[in-house]
């Protein structure tokens, strides 16, 4: 048993100390794998999604100088029909890039790799002859002891994102070892890599073409092994005696097609242990680097950001991304990094993005204050303006901001679309995370609320009922409102309710474009 040859299954049996969420399944894709063309697998997730935790599992299970059946006799793995062929029957090679990068200097990394491998391989196989490079080496070994590898490299990526100076040279070593489909069909039976980002590209190609890459734009059938989907968090609830609407609010808002609902990991089993909701992801160095990505000056990114934070979802296109934190062309390229560092969920079908949960959206109202853009700024000043003249009662300055958003906001296909003015609420008052829960079509009284703003329960700001009428009146949105007695369920919380009506007329008489607002509070 080694360090980077064969490591055993310690790691995997530590992490069944405590509440394990069975993952196993994803061996049995993997499995499927071995010896085939697809054997070469890449999984880009973000950071603390379990990534290190999948490769431990994968060591545990594949390393044959261990015996791990008592680890996963009680797991989904055990009932398939792959898993006694292939538990514990092969060399392992395991690399934590990110532990590797804190032993050697980056300009050493590749040659430290190949010295402590080729080592290892000679402690183990005195019969092995260990002239000549890792490839070699690895071709004879496999020569000697009949019996291929099984790679597993766990944040690949770390070496390009971190020392980017060596990228080049990070990636010839990876390329000599799966590039060439000969000299690695003869050394590996399969290989396993995670990372945070897509395997960078090289114009239009990948520099590593080989590989089978599932990512959080597409991660097809491991969709199911990104994070936890929802029955594994209603168990974890149900079993812990915690409240289930709280874990979705703060760690929900992934969604993969087949799967459904996926949360964060790392943050569930952290609100699970300290029994406490929080923004426990958004503490790791993954928050890091959102107010440099917001911050970048390309053209409609500043609007984007702000529909974003309003809860409006954005389109996106993925396809141009380099695949590195530095190559951007624009804003599309910034977005889809951001679904990548799972600041943004990614929806397939509508080719959309959104801010997935309070977790992740605590984070977008923290940085963009911090924001040092002109126009960043006066889109602040200008939300947190309506907010108080909404709360005051000022009926004419809201209908003028309302109207000032949709006229500059708004493309001239879409301005008289009734779903445009929905749209136009959230971008006006974007700021409401600081004292606000946003609810869309929010069941109350008779029927649902267009738009309601719930103070947060530290806040002694007045909840904000909305409703908005298309080619109507605002006052026939007020008389809605007391109607269908929205502010009902409302009055539990104790703050003052204030009801807004919101109204754009898009046939009226000599094309006037005005918007109109009636405000009415309520004890």
């Amino acid at each position: 048993m080694g360090t980077y040859l064969n490591p055993g299954n310690s790691g995997f049996a530590e992490m069944l100390k405590s509440d394990y969420v069975d993952k196993t399944g994803l061996i049995r894709i993997i499995n499927s794998t071995i010896g085939t063309k697809q054997k070469l697998t890449c999984i880009s997730r973000p950071r603390r999604f379990g990534k290190s935790y999948a490769a431990q599992m994968l060591c545990a299970y594949y390393d044959k100088t261990c015996d791990s059946h008592e680890l996963f006799s009680d797991y989904t793995i055990s009932k398939d029909k792959s898993y006694e062929k292939n538990l514990n029957k092969y060399d392992v090679i395991y690399l934590d890039m990110t532990n590797l990068l804190g032993k050697t200097s980056p300009q050493n990394l590749v040659g430290f790799i190949q010295e402590k491998l080729i080592g290892e391989i000679q402690k183990s196989y005195d019969e092995v002859n260990v002239d000549g490079t890792l490839d070699e080496v690895l071709v004879h070994t496999v020569g000697c002891t009949g019996n291929k590898f099984i790679m597993i490299i766990d944040e690949w990526d770390a070496p390009i994102r971190e020392t980017p100076e060596i990228g080049e040279d990070y990636l010839k070593f990876l390329r000599m070892l799966f590039k060439s489909s000969g000299t690695t069909s003869r050394i590996f039976a399969a290989a396993y890599m995670t990372g945070i980002l897509p395997i960078k590209k090289d114009g239009k190609q990948s520099t590593i073409s080989d590989f089978e890459e599932y990512s959080m734009v597409k991660p097809r059938m491991f969709g199911g092994y990104v994070g936890f989907t929802e029955q594994e968090v209603i168990e974890l609830c149900d079993k812990h005696s915690i409240s289930f609407e709280m874990m979705k609010q703060w760690y929900d808002g992934y969604e993969f097609k087949g799967i459904g609902s996926v949360y964060n990991p790392n943050s569930v089993m952290k609100a699970v242990y300290y029994d406490d909701f929080d923004s426990y992801w958004t503490e790791t160095s993954a928050a890091e680097g959102l107010m440099e990505y917001i911050s970048k000056d390309y053209n409609g990114l500043t609007k984007t950001i702000a529909e974003l934070i309003g809860g409006v979802d954005v389109k996106v296109n993925t396809n141009g991304f380099a695949n590195d934190l530095v190559t951007f062309k624009g804003k599309d390229d910034v977005l889809t990094l951001m679904i990548h560092l799972g600041y943004l969920a990614y929806n397939s079908e509508t080719k959309t993005v959104h801010i997935p949960n309070e977790e992740i959206k605590r984070e977008f109202q923290k940085s963009i204050r911090e924001v040092n853009h002109k126009e960043t700024l006066k889109r602040l000043e200008e939300s947190d303006k309506l907010f108080l003249n909404t709360v005051e009662g000022n009926e004419e300055a809201v209908a003028e901001q309302i109207e000032k958003v949709h006229r500059e906001e708004t493309a001239p296909l879409h301005y008289n679309k009734e779903d445009s003015l929905r749209s136009v609420i959230k971008l006006a008052y974007y700021t409401y995370r600081e004292h606000y829960v946003q609810f869309d079509e929010l069941p109350s009284g008779e029927g649902y609320v267009d738009i309601a703003y719930i103070p947060k329960h530290d806040s002694d700001w007045p909840a904000l009922v909305i409703e908005l009428k298309w080619n109507e009146s605002a006052d026939g949105a007020i008389s809605q409102i007391l109607r269908k007695k929205y502010p009902e369920s409302l009055k539990n919380f104790g703050n003052e309710i204030v009801l807004v009506g919101i109204s754009y007329d898009k046939d009226a008489p000599g094309g006037d474009k005005k918007h109109h607002c009636k405000i009415l509070k309520i004890p």
